[in-house]
């Protein structure tokens, strides 16, 4: 039976952002997906300028309502979040997450903390990291943030290390089965030139090391799309070192073929990337 993923994300009618750069993979590798919009964008603010709507948490509830109205809730396999406009957002994301789980306990919640990086810093309104901190990652299986957004989930702490990193998550996950995977890791042990996609459980980890791609500016939505590529492997039943290195490797190829000044990842014309990336960076066990 196909998996059936419930999507909670911004949207943009032009390029590839939360939604838009997130739904075509998952379905592309065979995926059912009920996307949710959280906002309905002319293009992401990546270009600047943009015109469109930010929708109420009224509005998320109702859609959530009709989809339970439709006995749909029992079949969602997964649920994905991204970026949340505000907390009343992700009290609405949690409530259909609790909903879901007491028809199927086995159902994965994946959140992707999107609130800043490197350079950038902390880009979405106050309240927002501390939300995430108190409350997603409670009740998250699988988490997905940077590693600016990790060290500010974790208290603060910067990073020494890929080992630091394994200890800081780790006192996180605790005795649960959570999965921690920190993107776009460079601590001083990393190789220069590279940069570590790492996965952690509370008994194992692994690493994905690839080059760093000279690219500016780089292509938005890559954090969406990656968590989407990733919990689509996961579902497929890969093992978790199989699933980060397809996922980070097929993250790599569509940045790789980004063309150079676009801000978009070329997931239409470079959607073989996606089911089998030409380059495959294997995960190591930590």
């Amino acid at each position: 039976m196909t998996a059936l993923i419930l999507s909670v994300q911004s949207h943009v009618a032009y390029g590839h952002a939360g939604n838009s750069s997130a739904v075509f993979p998952m379905q592309r590798l065979g995926m059912e997906v009920l996307p949710v919009h959280t906002v309905q964008f002319s293009n992401h603010t990546g270009y600047g300028a943009f015109r469109g709507q930010v929708f109420d948490v009224a509005h998320l509830r109702d859609v959530f309502l009709g989809l339970e109205e439709r006995g749909v809730l029992p079949d969602v396999a997964a649920v994905l979040s991204g970026y949340m406009g505000d907390s009343s957002i992700g009290d609405a994301i949690l409530d259909v997450v609790g909903r879901i789980k007491q028809h199927n306990p086995q159902a994965l919640y994946l959140c992707d903390p999107v609130f800043g990086d490197v350079g950038r810093g902390v880009f979405v309104r106050p309240g927002i990291p501390e939300y995430h901190r108190d409350h997603t990652l409670p009740a998250a299986d699988i988490i997905t943030p940077n590693q600016f957004e990790f060290e500010q989930l974790m208290g603060g702490v910067s990073l020494t290390s890929t080992a630091h990193a394994l200890e800081v998550a780790r006192r996180h996950i605790g005795d649960s089965g959570k999965t921690v995977v920190i993107t776009s890791l460079m601590t001083p042990d990393i190789p220069t030139g590279q940069l570590a996609t790492v996965a952690i459980t509370a008994r194992t980890a692994w690493a994905v090391h690839t080059p760093v791609i000279d690219l500016t500016p780089l292509p938005n939505g890559m954090g969406d799309a990656f968590a989407a590529i990733l919990l689509a492997h996961l579902l497929q039943q890969k093992a978790w070192p199989d699933a980060l290195a397809l996922a980070t490797s097929s993250l790599y190829e569509l940045v790789r073929h980004t063309t150079p000044g676009r801000r978009d990842l070329p997931l239409i014309a470079q959607q073989a990337q996606i089911v089998a990336p030409q380059a495959r960076f294997e995960a190591v066990s930590l």
